[in-house]
């Protein structure tokens, strides 16, 4: 089957990365709130639309992880991109700024498109570079964080979206753009033929008296094991304190670097770079990065080195966020190392638990994301309506330090 003629397995590379740009608009979430908050919302109103949006985006990938085999990832990511699409559409045509409309429709519907098609790249990426696990789901999901780039830009400082057309138009533009770059991208997310393999391809052995078969673990298998729940906790912790960040990275650093004596056309400016900037583009090169790095170094390692060092600097962040050089340091640090969950913990949750049914299993194991979304975000924004940000992130990064020894625990898995 190695010589056999096959779709170039490249166009996999582009089809996933196509479909993560218009998935990673839910990252792009901070560049609408400071005009939500001029129009009566308050903060912690704002963030109930990103939460919910990552609730319903992890509840979602799993039923699309069971549906993955009987619909075909092709069909199952272009159903992802026309429900988000119309998610964003019809939010734009409702006004665009009432808070149960932009719940529902941005946060549930939207959030529901993103998890349908999500897991579709990382699954067909896996079957198509079974020799460098790391380095495809890295580059698949790369887009999602560079996403938050263009869609913040965009409407921001490219764009000028918000300021030129308002808030119901971006909305509006922004749905038809997902619906289209989704439905491209999903044209080459098919599966291998059957028996398939990459040349020059040996798969490892199986350990004296295995099969093959004693390393893959179903669903209900796998949710029987110790190591799901120390990966699923360390997710959750790593993943909070992330989203959290992304959700104050402009709101924060604003008040911060105002009460360091910065003006607030300067602070807004200051802090809009830190996010569209320098946490967007280290959020995809963090995914690409650490995918390579735990090809190397082994996932275990990879997932305990980058769960330290993010919890050290999000307890540091609140000494970073007022001063402008500091807070751009601690944007790309808690970008790279956040972008790194998402090549992390796929190939972790395969590696532990088979390759083979990784696009039904990571499902699982994602929930995490939901929950730390809505721990997270909310956890920041009830702090900062009473004036303690530098209480959220600390909490935050305690816990993402407690993930790091979880992570220690880990042993393979066995049937």
């Amino acid at each position: 089957m190695e010589n056999q003629k096959v779709m170039n397995r490249g166009l996999v590379v582009l089809g996933a990365i196509l479909i993560q740009l218009a998935l990673g608009a839910i990252y792009a979430w901070s560049v609408f709130t400071p005009s939500l908050v001029t129009e009566g919302w308050t903060k912690a109103d704002t963030q109930w639309v990103f939460a919910v949006g990552l609730a319903s985006f992890a509840v979602f990938m799993v039923f699309a992880g069971k549906k993955l085999k009987s619909w075909g990832p092709q069909r199952l990511s272009w159903i992802g991109g026309i429900i988000l699409g119309l998610g964003y559409f019809l939010a734009g045509l409702l006004g665009g700024s009432s808070f149960w409309s932009l719940v529902i429709l941005v946060g549930l519907v939207g959030g529901a498109g993103i998890g349908f098609a999500y897991v579709v790249p990382i699954a067909v990426g896996m079957r198509w570079f079974p020799d460098k696990k790391g380095m495809i789901t890295g580059l698949a999901v790369a887009g999602f964080g560079f996403g938050a780039l263009l869609w913040v830009k965009l409407a921001g400082s490219w764009g000028h979206l918000i300021d030129s057309v308002g808030l119901s138009a971006t909305f509006i533009y922004y749905g038809i753009a997902f619906a289209a770059m989704v439905i491209i991208g999903g044209l080459w997310m098919k599966f291998p033929p059957t028996g398939w393999k990459p040349e020059g391809y040996v798969e490892a052995a199986p350990a004296p008296g295995k099969t093959a078969d004693d390393r893959e673990f179903t669903s209900n298998e796998m949710l029987t094991k110790i190591q799901f729940y120390l990966i699923f906790l360390t997710f959750v912790f790593s993943a909070g304190a992330g989203l959290m960040s992304i959700g104050l990275m402009k709101l924060y650093p604003m008040e911060a670097l105002v009460a360091n004596g910065f003006t607030e056309i300067e602070a807004s400016a200051i802090s809009g770079t830190a996010m569209a900037v320098f946490f967007s583009l280290a959020n995809g090169l963090g995914r690409i990065l650490w995918g390579i790095l735990s090809d190397k170094l082994g996932r275990k390692t990879s997932i305990i080195t980058m769960t330290a060092i993010q919890g050290i600097v999000v307890i540091l962040f609140t000494y970073m966020a007022g001063s402008e050089y500091l807070l751009y340091l601690g944007a790309t640090l808690i970008g790279f190392n956040f972008g790194g969950n998402f090549a992390l913990f796929p190939t972790i949750t395969a590696d532990t638990f088979g390759a083979k049914n990784v696009g039904q299993n990571y499902p699982w194991v994602f929930l995490a994301y939901g929950f730390g979304g809505i721990i997270g975000p909310i956890l920041g924004g009830k702090l900062g309506d009473i004036g303690n940000f530098p209480l959220a992130f600390t909490i935050a990064g305690i816990a993402v330090l407690v993930g790091t020894v979880l992570t220690i625990m880990v042993k393979p898995a066995k049937k």
